[in-house]
């Protein structure tokens, strides 16, 4: 890899860094205005909103200009959003500004990777930047957590400017202001990419034309024997984990009796083995040999479905190690492995298909367009599972049941795609397509 790959990484962990920490910055200000429990899942659904409606828009706006100058602004837009959240917008609309952001980031950072690097390399490409994604998703719910958390709170309150009155006056509102630290180190960080030197035709600028254009991509994405099967598996994985993550708080709170600092936490423990399953997938898995994950999917969704037996309860909390005022005990292993084996496989079979998918767009449509089209259907799925999710919630129904079904429901749709991809071998065989230079 070159050196501007590292750049592109370095923003993309401070601006993800930034994204995570703030969404459960926002669930404690969310607590803190005493809104109802189902508006939490709420605040994902506005933040992937402008995926869906803008995805006609951002793959064009990616596409007509440098990526690294794209993503500064985008990651200004971010900024602002977490800026108006800080000073009394809603959380849920402030999200949704930071989402808008993220929406128009997404085609350039996945879209700049087709530029710089040959086909071969967009798998172990994929696996970097999902690794190190997933560890800025650990290291920003942890940072959330500690942010909000009461010892570092009360200690970013005590700071006091003179003569400046901040009007911070609480532990979100606290963590939300170093957030914003963040979002300055990524932006300054994206001035540093340089230029691929790729063009493009000249964008359109109708809205007509360029939702007709994006109707064209969608469709040809979908019709591609190989676009078709890695798409509908992206769709169905970030729809899935964006969900989890929530099922993941509810799962601590009501099974493991933990707080929203410690489920945070616990969240990161499953981002560890989303980690170790990415970059071990990259340092096997070659793109011509993608496909072959896909069983991998339907394992991670019935060890989901072991998650909804277990209660902390069932062991006794033998202390196993302790440091200062944290503790593992022994009732805490089994929720701690089975999330990490969940991460394990969700990265192991997640990143070949996004390699292939970011390979079939590429020689298909443009860098930013196919990423456009990865992000409508990808959120549209999020949007989808999280609004069943908050409805489920609404309804109480028992959080061992929502995650049965949760998993099951992975399964299923895993061995439905397998089928079809089998399918599309008999009739034709595509896998001579994988690494086929851009048309």
């Amino acid at each position: 890899m070159n050196r501007s790959f590292y750049t592109i990484m370095a923003a993309q962990f401070f601006s993800s860094l930034a994204d995570n920490a703030l969404l459960i910055a926002a669930i404690a200000l969310l607590i803190q205005l005493d809104a109802p429990d189902w508006m939490t899942p709420l605040l994902k659904l506005f933040f992937v909103l402008s995926y869906v409606l803008l995805a006609a828009f951002v793959g064009a706006f990616a596409d007509s200009r440098p990526k690294g100058n794209v993503m500064f602004i985008t990651n200004t837009i971010k900024f602002v959003g977490c800026a108006v959240m800080l000073f009394g917008s809603h959380p849920l609309l402030s999200y949704a500004i930071v989402g808008l952001g993220a929406a128009a980031y997404s085609p350039a950072k996945y879209g700049i990777l087709t530029e710089l690097l040959p086909p071969e390399r967009l798998v172990a490409a994929n696996g970097w930047i999902e690794g190190l994604t997933v560890g800025s998703i650990i290291l920003g719910t942890v940072l959330g957590g500690v942010l909000i958390s009461v010892g570092v709170s009360s200690r970013l309150l005590g700071f006091d400017l003179p003569v400046i009155e901040t009007g911070i006056d609480t532990p979100a509102e606290a963590a939300i202001l170093v957030i914003m630290m963040i979002y300055i180190i990524a932006a300054l960080i994206n001035l540093k990419i340089p230029d691929t030197g790729a063009r493009y035709v000249a964008q359109k600028t109708n809205p007509i034309d360029l939702i007709a254009d994006f109707a064209h991509c969608f469709r040809t994405l979908w019709n591609d024997r190989l676009g078709q099967i890695s798409l509908a598996v992206t769709t169905l994985f970030w729809g899935a984990g964006a969900t989890l993550q929530f099922i993941v708080l509810k799962w601590a709170e009501v099974a493991l009796n933990m707080s929203l600092s410690q489920g945070a936490i616990l969240q990161a423990i499953s981002a560890v083995g989303v980690a170790g399953g990415a970059v071990w997938a990259a340092s096997r898995i070659p793109l011509k040999q993608s496909l072959k994950v896909l069983p991998y999917g339907v394992v991670m969704g019935l060890v989901v479905c072991v998650m909804a037996i277990y209660h902390i309860d069932m062991i006794p909390p033998i202390v196993l190690v302790e440091f200062d005022k944290m503790k593992l005990t022994l009732n805490l292993i089994p929720p701690y492995a089975l999330l990490i084996l969940v991460g394990w496989l969700a990265g192991y079979f997640v990143v070949p298909m996004n390699a292939l998918l970011q390979h079939r767009g590429h020689v298909l449509l443009s860098a930013g367009h196919s990423i456009a089209v990865q992000n409508f259907n990808e959120n549209l799925s999020v949007l989808s599972m999280l609004m069943l999710y908050a409805l489920l919630i609404w309804l109480d129904v028992p959080i061992a049941y929502v995650i049965t079904g949760f998993g099951l429901s992975v399964s299923i749709i895993m061995i439905l795609i397998m089928r079809r991809h089998a399918r599309n071998q008999a009739e034709y065989d595509s896998l001579h397509l994988i690494g086929e230079s851009k048309h």
